[in-house]
Order: structure tokens, then C-alpha cells, then sequence
């Protein structure tokens, strides 16, 4: 399987969210939580399963060493982590890869509110063994009604 096509409607699907949303907001200036609250309602029109404040159990050599809190969980495939700052940082980037590297999950997107907008899209193989990670959905996300 090439790695540009895992999970390709998906992420099209998200990323058309997030333009909607950023143009719905006349940009950036917002802080980020809205953005996640609104990317969470627009992925729930579109007909998404979303998770908000998805906490995963980070394990280490078999010892559990702390929790995680990935701003949104698309669909229980795709991370997808929200910035809204007026430049992208480089450990923005590094955060992402880190979250991909310590949970199940495979495919990842940093969404960026900034002046302009922009997303980068991250897949990490291989995955660590499933026993060594717990994940728990905490918060879902709005349940929208989709429009008739």
C-alpha cells in the first residue's frame, strides 16, 4: 500500500473541514480550543465518529508512565492536532510524531490556524505491540444532526 493513499478519504474529508472552518472564522485569532470544538461539529456534519480529549495510556517497558491528550480522534484512525499560534513551530511537527509513535494509531494531521492556512500529514510504521498501549476515549465530540 503506498503511504500517500492510507487512509486518503479520510484525511481529504478532514482537511476539507478544517478550510471550512478557517473560512467560516475569517482566518485566525481564535484561540485554539474553539477551533478543535469547531473542527469536532464540522467532522460530525460530514458524518465522522470524533473524539475530543482522546487520552491514551503511554507505557514503558511494561509499566504504565502517563497519559496523553490528543485533541481530536477522527473516525478511531486519524489523529488530528489543532495549533492556532501566528507561527508553526518545528516541535509542532515533533509533538505529532511523538503521539503517532506512542499510540496505535498510524496516521496523523497538524492542522495550523495561523495567518494562513496549512496541514501536514504524518504516517508512522511500524506500530509498537498492542498490549503495550491503553487508549480511552474521554470525551466525544458534539453529535451534530446532519442536515437535510
Amino acid at each position: 500500500m503506498q503511504i500517500e493513499l492510507l487512509e486518503a478519504d479520510r484525511v481529504q474529508s478532514i482537511i476539507g473541514a478544517f478550510y471550512e472552518v478557517y473560512r467560516y472564522f475569517h482566518g485566525h485569532g481564535l484561540n485554539e480550543n474553539i477551533y478543535a470544538n469547531a473542527m469536532a461539529w464540522e467532522l460530525g456534519i460530514r458524518g465522522h465518529q470524533v473524539d475530543r480529549e482522546f487520552r491514551i495510556a503511554v507505557s514503558y517497558k511494561g509499566h504504565r508512565v502517563g497519559k496523553q491528550r490528543l485533541d481530536l480522534v477522527v473516525d478511531g484512525t486519524v489523529i488530528v492536532e489543532t495549533k492556532a499560534t501566528e507561527l508553526l513551530s518545528l516541535a509542532a511537527s515533533r509533538q505529532l510524531l511523538c503521539y503517532l509513535r506512542a499510540s496505535p494509531f498510524t496516521v496523523g494531521l497538524l492542522l495550523h490556524f495561523g495567518p494562513r492556512p496549512n496541514f501536514k500529514k504524518f504516517v508512522d510504521f511500524p506500530k509498537p505491540t498492542i498490549d503495550s498501549i491503553t487508549i480511552h476515549p474521554t470525551n466525544p465530540g458534539p453529535k451534530p444532526e446532519k442536515e437535510a
